[in-house]
Order: structure tokens, then sequence, then C-alpha cells
């Protein structure tokens, strides 16, 4: 089945599926509900979000001038710097690292890159146990299922349903009580971390000035997988970089007020590299894998390129009438919602994911709350160009635009057929998409010339 059919067979069945729509609607009320009071912390929300933007679009286009600033900073204290092209070069030079380390277990704190290279299936068929230590994660992992959201992994999962997947994959007794539910996960997590021979994060930001990997989080997960394993490896995607650690008084609560609606996350932390010799704890070698794997094909699109600014806060999927109604596993890739829908054609190939930027209503609602400013509904535009221009359309619709073309630029055209063979080229054209939920749309009975000539006598 192609990825478009069953992208609207997936959507059709979730915007119908009740329980679906009411789970969502509840906890992304309760986000939006936080996020409203969390503004209140700022005098000037919107010049925020410009010099968000600002600094974000001159870091991206000056890139190659930080990520070296980065690497030399970084390498300076001990740290090993990894390039790699695309997905599996990250894998093979992750794997060589384990077999040096002869690693066995591994824990995780929450990283949608992992997710983007598909780092747990490679590291499960090579034999090492993988274990996800942010709860949301933890629990979409016993679900076998990817992440449903990029902030909240499990959104669309109830209280009762996480009760129920934990009474059936670690025999617990039945309960709904949600202190018990994470007192359990916090027990068997904890012996993982002091197991593992590697810990592995993903990072919120690149510090250029300091050669640091900025974590952010709300539960000190990254924290434990950081300071227990003794390799400690970050894979982050190269557009993450911003110039000074100066700058994070600024995209930290950026970040979490547009994500959770908070003032600034529980714990947020700064990884410069491993152990130095006066410090007490730590890793004894820490690697950064700096991931393209399609970004810098994006770069090279001046008209796109904003579309790296993404902070990864999440505002826009909270916001986005599809998201809310089609869910986040419908959109079959590692980024959801109108971001995703943005940057996916461009990492994982447009011909495949095309259809993402069409599954908007291009109502700019994302635009408005995106914390960097990016003009969302803009991209998805110029991504539908794209295909177009790429000859990647369907060709009954490149057909039916040709003949809409001819047609509006002659009225002649427009007027030889009657009512009854318009309607019924528009009953045909539409019949498996506007009609399929919808009233039909309907020609009148009289032309638009007709009408005209008779209101002027």
């Amino acid at each position: 089945m192609s990825k478009l059919r069953q992208f609207l067979q997936d959507a059709e069945t979730k915007a119908f599926d009740q329980g679906h729509r009411a789970t969502i609607k509840f906890n992304i009320g309760k986000y939006n509900a936080a996020v409203q009071r969390g503004l209140t912390q700022y005098s000037d929300h919107e010049l925020a979000r410009e010099r968000g933007s600002f600094i974000k679009t001159n870091t991206i286009n000056n890139l190659d001038k930080y990520l070296m600033e980065f690497e030399a900073n970084f390498t300076a204290r001990g740290g090993k710097v990894i390039w790699a092209r695309d997905a599996q070069e990250a894998l093979k030079e992750i794997g060589e690292i384990m077999k040096r380390k002869r690693a066995r277990s591994v824990v995780k704190s929450k990283s949608m890159i992992t997710e983007e290279i598909h780092l747990n299936e490679y590291l499960e068929k090579n034999g090492i146990e993988t274990v996800e230590t942010d709860l949301g994660e933890y629990i979409v992992q016993l679900a076998e299922q990817r992440p449903y959201h990029i902030v909240t992994p499990a959104m669309h999962m109830s209280k009762k349903d996480i009760a129920d997947l934990f009474v059936r994959k670690l025999g617990i007794p039945p309960t709904e009580n949600a202190e018990e539910l994470v007192g359990v996960a916090r027990k068997l997590l904890r012996e993982k971390y002091t197991s593992a021979e590697v810990g592995i994060t993903g990072g919120n930001f690149l510090i250029a000035d300091v050669g640091g990997v900025a974590v952010t989080e709300n539960e000190g997960n990254a924290r434990l997988s950081t300071t227990f394993p003794k390799t400690h490896i970050a894979i982050v995607g190269i557009e993450k970089m911003i110039p000074s650690i100066m700058d994070l008084d600024l995209f930290w609560p950026l970040l979490s007020t547009s994500g959770t609606g908070q003032n600034v996350t529980v714990y947020n932390s700064i990884f410069t590299g491993p152990r130095q010799p006066k410090e007490a704890d730590g890793p004894e070698e820490m690697y950064v894998v700096l991931l393209d794997n399609g970004r810098t094909d994006l770069l090279a699109l001046p008209e796109k390129r904003e579309a790296l600014n993404c902070i990864r806060c999440g505002a826009c999927l909270n916001v986005c009438p599809v998201y809310k109604n089609i869910g986040g596993h419908t959109y079959e890739t590692t980024y959801s919602g109108p971001i995703g829908s943005v940057i996916s054609p461009h990492y994982n190939g447009m011909a495949e994911h095309k259809h993402l930027s069409f599954a908007s209503s291009l109502c700019g609602a994302c635009t408005s709350v995106c914390p960097v400013k990016i003009n969302i509904h803009n991209l998805l535009l110029l991504n539908r160009k794209q295909s177009v221009d790429q000859g990647m359309a369907d060709s009954q619709e490149t057909t039916a635009f040709k003949f809409w073309l001819k047609a509006m630029k002659s009225r002649k055209l427009m007027n030889i057929a009657p009512a009854s063979v318009k309607n019924f080229v528009l009953r045909y054209v539409q019949k498996d998409t506007w009609s399929k939920r919808r009233e039909p749309l309907q020609a009148p009975k009289k032309s638009f010339n007709q009408l005209w000539k008779e209101q002027r006598g």
C-alpha cells in the first residue's frame, strides 16, 4: 500500500474514533491552558520570538562556521566528534563504539533523533538491551509503538491505557493510581542506570562557544543516563546549533513555555565533554554524533531553510486542527504535525512524503505560535510547489487542472456546457474527495454572464 493511501486510511479511522479524539482533546487542552499561564512570564513575548528567530536564522546561515567552532571547543576538553552524513553512517559509528566497549546494555533519555535513525531497532538486532528512561518513552517502548508527539510520546494514552499496559507487560496488580504506576517504572529503571555500560541522549541545543550539548528535561532521567555509564553518546542534528551559552537565557524559557507552559523545565544540563581530572563523576568518554541526514539538502534551499530553525517545542502540533483530529501516528514519520510535514519530505524523500504537505488547512495557526517565527504554512505551500515542479502530481489532478485552466481563461468555453454537464463533471471529480463527507458542489443553472446581462437589463 502506498504511503498516501495508508495515510488517508489511517486518517479517516482516527478522525472518527471518538475515544481517541476525547483523549487528545483532554491532553492537549491541559497543555494549552498551561501555555497561556506560562506566557504571562513575558512582558513582551513577541520580542522574544523576534530575537529567537534572528539568532537561529543567523546561525543557520553561518552553520559551517559554528559547527567548526563547536568541534574545536568540544574536542579541547577531551570529547570526540563523529560526523554522520546519514542514518546508516551514524548507526555504523555507534555500533563500533558498542563493540569497543563490549556493551550489552544501554540507557537512553528521550530523543527524537534516535527515533529518526531507528537506533533502538539497530541496537536490539545486535544483541544490546536498550531501555528508554523517559517515562513517556518507556510507556511507548513497552507498547511497541513509536512516539505519538514530539514532546509527549504517550499523549494518545489515558491513565487506564497505561495501567492496563503495566499489568500486561510488567505483571503488576491492577491499579490506576498514577503515583503507584510511576513508582513501578522508577524502581525498574533505577536498576538499569547502574548496570548500563553506555548512556545515550539527544541534545536540545549545541553551543558553539563552549563546545557544549544542552539537554532539557523534567524527570532527571537524562542526568542519570549520563552519570552512571562510563560512556556517553549524544546524537544531535547539526541544525540544533546556537552561538553562545548566553543565548540559553532566551531559548530555554522559549522552549519550555511553548512546549509545556513551564517558565523553565526542571532539569537543564550542559555537557562539555567527559569527566575532567578534578571532577568527581561523569562518563570517562563522551561522543557527539553530528547528524546531517538531509539537513544540508534543506539548507541549500534559501527559501525553505528557516525550517531548520525549529527548536522542537511541539507548539505547532498542539494547535493544529489536522493533528488534533488524525493524531501523531497517522503521519508515519518521526516528526509529525505541521513542522514534520515541512521537514519529513526533505529528510525522507519528497516522492514518498509529499502528501504530508497537503495534509493542512493552511489556517496559519502553526505559524502564529512558533516561538522562533517559522513561516510554517508558507513552507507547506512551497513543498507543494516543489512536488508539482518535480512532476510528482497525480496524472488525473494534472489533467483536471489543465482543463480548469483552459476554461478559466476563456469565458466562451465556460459557457458552452450547460449546468447539467458541468454538474456531471463535478460529481465525477469530487466523488472520492470533497463529496465523501460534504454536499457536492454544484454549478448554478444560469452562468455569471447570463445573470450579469439580466441585472444590467
